[in-house]
């Protein structure tokens, strides 16, 4: 079978790194607090305090790089183009400062994914578990991140560079900004962006060559699922918010990464 990622190698977290969660970002919480230009709302603040602890507590300093490189690259492309985007009248609310809703829409599949792996190397660590369990969860909590990381480049970028945007479900000419609309240079930057967020999550031993591969192709699907999804569904269903589409498009790409996992290794076995 293939191996998604060396898993052996993971630590087992500890109270020492909770410890070390709480210090670490409480203190980046601070900075936040009195810095000039607000990534986040005082409630999306807390919230993405909690948020850090979960994952440097589940995950240790490994898990915690990925998504931090998720939020500050994110929150960057956010201002690309800001000028243009809030001329135009689609520019991100708040300037882009995320709310408390913000932070969950991005990361609750992460966050989960997170927690299972900490059940399983803790809680249930009797229990047996095979390590590649624990392989397949990190992969989503990548693929998770890789994905939203891929949406938010390509529609940020493309609201601020596209030349031609096209409706999802019908290749037909729409202004930037509408939902469900894609363009060659939103497309090429997600696709940028999923790939350099993998190469983070394979640097920190999170993922080997082939988890890459399958994080790429796995945040590719869903953000084209989720434009679909915006392009149809979204219009007509009033409580199908946004934040609730980004949950929607992270657990595609989560699912999806594991199962092409999945299928990879039922064709490589021997027979």
């Amino acid at each position: 079978m293939v191996d998604p990622t060396p898993y052996t190698l993971y630590p087992t977290p500890s109270l020492n790194s909770g410890l070390v969660a709480v210090a670490l970002n409480t203190v980046l919480a601070a900075i936040a607090w009195v810095a000039p230009k607000k990534l986040l709302t005082p409630a999306g603040l807390l919230h993405g305090w909690i948020l850090g602890v979960l994952i440097w507590g589940c995950l240790g300093w490994q898990g915690y790089a990925v998504v931090m490189f998720y939020f500050l690259v994110g929150s960057a492309v956010t201002k690309v183009g800001s000028a243009q985007k809030e001329a135009a009248g689609i520019a991100e609310k708040r300037s882009g400062a995320r709310g408390p809703e913000n932070v969950w829409g991005s990361a609750l599949i992460a966050a989960l994914c997170a927690i299972a792996v900490w059940l399983c190397t803790t809680v249930y660590r009797e229990a047996a578990i095979s390590p590649l369990v624990v392989a397949l969860l990190l992969l989503g909590y990548v693929a998770s991140l890789s994905t939203k990381l891929a949406d938010t480049c390509a529609s940020e970028i493309g609201k601020a560079y596209g030349q031609r945007t096209f409706l999802i479900t019908t290749f037909q000419a729409v202004p930037r900004g509408t939902e469900g609309a894609v363009s060659l240079e939103g497309t090429i930057a997600g696709v940028v962006a999923s790939i350099a967020i993998a190469l983070v999550g394979w640097a920190v031993g999170l993922l080997s060559p082939l988890g890459i591969a399958i994080c790429v192709v796995a945040a590719f699907i869903a953000t084209n699922l989720e434009s679909l999804i915006g392009a149809t569904l979204q219009p007509e269903v009033k409580w199908l918010t946004n934040e609730l589409v980004n949950v929607l498009n992270t657990l595609i790409g989560a699912v999806v990464a594991i199962a092409v996992f999945i299928l990879a290794s039922n064709l490589v076995q021997p027979r």
